[in-house]
């Protein structure tokens, strides 16, 4: 996947640098070749994950249930599938 997120069919796959413990939820812009997230969560039995999720939910106008973690369970670079995202946040274009 070139680049930190890609289009399939109507499914956004968005590749995502997780740094867990911070002060606020926030997209912060690009990490390498993923999109840096920041959580208030702690990276424990899968919280920051969960708070990650909801927080895509939330940013892309979907309902938690449209966001899965394809890849990168236990890493802090991670690939999520975003079903029919409703809204883009910045940096992220429409499909072409």
């Amino acid at each position: 996947m070139p680049g930190f997120y890609s289009w399939q069919d109507d499914d956004l796959l968005l590749r995502v640098y997780l740094q867990p413990r911070a002060s606020r939820d926030e997209i912060v812009g690009l990490h390498g070749e993923a999109l840096k997230i920041r959580v208030t969560a702690p990276p424990v039995e899968g919280k920051a994950n969960r708070k990650l999720q909801a927080f895509l939910a939330d940013q892309f106008g979907v309902p938690p249930s449209a966001v899965s973690l394809q890849r990168g369970h236990g890493s802090r670079i991670k690939l999520w599938r975003i079903h029919r995202p409703q809204r883009l946040p910045e940096p992220i274009p429409p499909p072409a």
